[in-house]
């Protein structure tokens, strides 16, 4: 895939901006298939008759098969020039996640900080995966590679972000926020 037109470059980012994915629903063949390339054949995760037997009652999603969905709905949620997933500061586990729900992203910018004279900068987001009922089931903060249009060709402005989780704003209290499909 390359990047489209459509695609933003850091420049075009400003802290504060939000952006929720459309959903897409988690599946028994999803959980299966996550089970045989991670190796993870817990119980807990792919025997329903085990599953009866623990506080669930029906098998959960591996959490880190949630994590790897919530990156595929993040990179349409908003589209950039993502050129490397640098690393992930912190994540939590809400909630479990169900074959049936259907998951969500929302994405904000948190600090943005040019590197390489302004060819590309490390993004700052804080992302919560959500449920078919609105409820966070993960959340965290997480930092990516951005390319940039080029030296001397931006204003960003840079931020100091405390270690604490940031409580999301409703989306229509933050400038520049957009929902997909709008």
């Amino acid at each position: 895939m390359s990047f489209s037109e459509a695609h933003l470059y850091y420049d075009d980012l400003a802290i504060g901006q939000q952006w929720e994915s459309f959903g897409r629903t988690l599946t028994e063949s999803d959980i299966v298939n996550f089970a045989g390339i991670s190796g993870d054949f817990n119980p807990i995760h792919v025997d329903h008759e085990f599953a009866k037997s623990t506080p669930f009652r029906r098998p959960i999603a591996h959490g880190l098969l949630v994590f790897s969905i919530a990156s595929g709905l993040g990179v349409q949620s908003p589209p950039v020039r993502t050129m490397a997933f640098l690393r992930v500061l912190e994540w939590v586990f809400h909630e479990p996640v169900f074959i049936g729900d259907t998951l969500r992203i929302r994405n904000r910018i948190l600090e943005v900080t040019e590197r390489g004279r302004g060819r590309r900068a490390e993004i700052l987001w804080h992302r919560e995966i959500l449920n078919q009922a609105g409820k966070v089931v993960q959340s965290g903060r997480l930092v990516t590679l951005v390319e940039g249009r080029g030296p001397n060709r931006s204003s960003v402005s840079r931020v100091t972000v405390p270690n604490e989780p940031v409580p999301m704003q409703p989306e229509s209290e933050v400038p520049g926020s957009h929902r997909q499909g709008e």
